[in-house]
């Protein structure tokens, strides 16, 4: 039905065209411009206009002139009504009533993620690669379940229109890739290579899973004696933490919560790092470990007061793990080198890499 539509300032200057079919001229413009110089005034331009060949059908709105041409006849208030959608959208887009200022000559490119004539006295590029951990760790220390999900988010500040390339040294072992829609997805297919015009600015680049247990490292674990005795009121509680797989990095920001059964009152623990906090309301005990320093492994060990008379516990309860690694993909995710093209300049690169736990939970 629309073939082409246009959008015209009210210089005169046509800053954006879409085409559906084949590429009309704007040269069928003129056709509009020798009726707006006719009209009284901007809003007295003729709604529909005939060519030979075409029909022009336009509306005003916002200090723009949206035009579409049309080359068989149709419901022209159909047509209406779809430009005024359009220009809805440019509106809600741009957050202005005046949509026409916000879009001066010439500072619309043919990428939609990105405006035309960026500039930046320091040209920048940073990724971070961020992965969480989560896990299911068996009693016994096997694993139950482990997968990785992760993120590159990424802050671009490059002038004019670079073309970036960013190459992973093992990017095979990404599953489920979410793309942002700047990355040509061709060429990842082909190569494993995220090839894309980047918008300017903060945005999530893809996001990924590891999912093959083999290829997921678990970077700490945890030795834990708990017991409650048979008409008892009380109980013994003992764990250490220190790290297992941790490429050199130290492991940082633990956190260890156990909900405790609801037979218990209190608990009188000694920790040989850190602090711990027992709420007797919610039975939530929280051990903010720190770091792990692999001299003198951290540990929390002491009594359980339960209540009188009361059954044991009919299972132990589960311990939930928080902690960060810098400087470390613990998928073993690796930038390999980003190219930038169409620019002459050297930005200046950066990639960041950080594990967290997602949902890491030991059973006891």
């Amino acid at each position: 039905m629309i073939h082409s539509l246009f959008l015209i300032n009210c210089s005169g200057d046509i800053f954006l065209e879409k085409h559906w079919k084949s590429v009309v001229s704007q040269s069928v413009c003129d056709y509009f411009f020798e009726a707006q110089e006719k009209a009284a005034d901007v809003e007295n331009v003729p709604p529909v206009i005939s060519t030979p060949h075409h029909y022009l059908i336009s509306i005003y709105r916002d200090k723009l002139f949206f035009v579409s041409v049309i080359q068989t006849e149709v419901p022209p208030l159909f047509v209406i009504e779809f430009l005024h959608r359009v220009a809805d959208t440019f509106q809600d887009y741009f957050g202005s009533s005046n949509v026409g200022d916000t879009l001066p000559t010439g500072q619309l490119s043919n990428i939609p993620w990105r405006r035309a004539g960026v500039k930046y006295t320091n040209n920048e590029a940073y990724f971070d690669v961020v992965e969480e951990i989560d896990a299911i760790i068996d009693k016994s220390g096997s694993t139950v379940f482990a997968e990785i999900q992760g993120v590159i988010d990424a802050c671009i500040k490059l002038s004019g229109m670079p073309d970036l390339s960013l190459s992973f040294m093992n990017p095979r072992l990404l599953d489920d890739v979410s793309f942002h829609p700047c990355i040509r997805f061709k060429r990842w297919e082909s190569e494993r290579v995220l090839s894309f015009i980047p918008p300017d600015g903060n945005f999530r680049l893809i996001s990924y899973r590891v999912s093959s247990q083999n290829l997921v490292a678990i970077p700490v674990y945890v030795k834990h004696s708990i017991s409650f005795k048979e008409n008892s009121s009380c109980g013994r509680f003992d764990i250490t933490i220190g790290p297992k797989q941790n490429m050199g990095k130290t492991i940082e920001g633990i956190t260890v919560t156990v909900h405790m059964p609801k037979v218990v009152l209190n608990m009188n623990l000694t920790p040989t790092q850190g602090s711990y906090t027992f709420d007797p309301v919610t039975k939530v005990l929280t051990w903010d470990v720190g770091k792990i320093t692999p001299q003198k492994l951290p540990s929390l060990k002491g009594l359980v007061n339960l209540q009188s008379g009361a059954p044991k516990p009919e299972e132990n309860p589960s311990l939930n793990v928080q902690f960060k690694i810098q400087q470390l993909a613990i998928s073993g995710l690796k930038v390999n080198r980003l190219d930038m093209y169409g620019e002459k300049y050297k930005p200046f690169k950066g990639v960041k890499y950080v594990t967290k736990a997602g949902k890491f939970q030991v059973r006891t």
